[in-house]
């Protein structure tokens, strides 16, 4: 597990490399030794209910800013995103430097998104006024509340590249509560049954990765339970990313693996996925909804990504050795392949 103190050493490399329930490494953009367009920081939310989920993206990664949207529908099995890029922020963002306070903020064109830490709560609201064409705006607001005590922390360097790592908070389980607005249609999320998810980002990022995440949030055994479960994320041999939450705590876990169904020689994304680990803790089955996925190339920059929204089911074993049955659980599974 990682120790209390600084991230970054004098020569910006990773003071050490493991896992956390809480941020206890100080981020200081400014002991990064690499370039800023190299520099890559985000908070990305997701709040899903059984019926709908927005996804809302704020990201400084150097030599592109990023803002996001997305809605997925899945009574409709349908989604629907809108992207705003803009040139070299390097920084210019200001994003906060831990996730437990501050504003996130980004307007442009028709459009204007902010996070807000208010006390235990974290405030999303905001506006795309040609979020399906000129006269189809979306319109969100949403507070997620009491987040679990424990959250998945890790800290990841990238084999070879001493001045890259990856500094990464996932806070699960949060009660969602709120609506989004788009084309007539009012979605509520009710805390007893929507929860929201949050993606801290910081680091500097080789060019090619791949990586794979899943996420889910709801409840078991009367609890909140959740889990994050991924790999790609850098040179995990310190520690994985993936972890358990239940009832507010966290049971880690070693590896995992995605085994995605494959047909005809091609990933057959909305064919039921298994995932599992290497210890007999976790044992699920994925059946896909709705494939988020987005295809962008430039001369310098490819992202194909596909993040795919449905239901888990299965078993995983907390640390006690309690089985925890999972019925119904809403979230996603993602494959994305960046050159950024």
């Amino acid at each position: 597990m990682l120790q209390r103190g600084d991230l970054l050493t004098l020569d910006g490399r990773l003071m050490e490399a493991g896992w956390a329930t809480s941020l206890l490494k100080r981020y200081d953009r400014a002991m990064i030794r690499a370039p800023k367009w190299r520099i890559k920081e985000w908070d990305y939310y997701l709040i899903a209910s059984d019926f709908a989920a927005l996804a809302v993206t704020v990201a400084d990664n150097g030599y592109m800013g990023l803002d996001s949207v997305s809605l997925m529908d899945f009574e409709q099995a349908s989604h629907l995103t809108q992207t705003r890029m803009t040139l070299m922020p390097m920084g210019k963002r200001a994003l906060p430097a831990d996730s437990g306070s501050g504003v996130v903020r980004a307007r442009g064109k028709q459009y204007e998104l902010t996070f807000r830490k208010e006390g235990a709560q974290r405030h999303l609201y905001g506006h795309v006024y040609d979020f399906g064409g000129p006269r189809k705006p979306l319109l969100f607001d949403v507070i997620l509340h009491e987040a679990p005590d424990d959250s998945m922390v890790i800290a990841t360097p990238f084999a070879g590249k001493p001045h890259h790592f990856y500094y990464n908070q996932k806070i699960n389980c949060m009660p969602a509560d709120g609506r989004c607005i788009y084309d007539g249609q009012e979605y509520l999320f009710s805390p007893a049954t929507s929860f929201g998810v949050l993606d801290w980002g910081r680091g500097v990022w080789p060019w090619r990765n791949t990586w794979y995440w899943a996420s889910a949030s709801g409840v078991a055994l009367g609890a909140r339970f959740g889990f994050n479960l991924g790999y790609g994320f850098g040179d995990t041999q310190a520690a994985t990313e993936n972890m358990l939450l239940f009832d507010g705590r966290a049971h880690k876990l070693g590896q995992v693996v995605f085994d995605i169904p494959i047909k005809d020689g091609r990933e057959d994304w909305l064919s039921p996925w298994r995932i599992h680990d290497d210890q007999g803790r976790l044992d699920l089955v994925f059946e896909p909804i709705v494939d988020r996925n987005a295809y962008t190339t430039t001369l310098i920059i490819e992202t194909d990504q596909h993040q795919v929204f449905g239901r888990f089911t299965g078993r995983a074993l907390l640390d006690d050795g309690r089985a925890v049955d999972i019925a119904i659980l809403i979230g996603f599974a993602e494959k994305v392949r960046n050159r950024f």
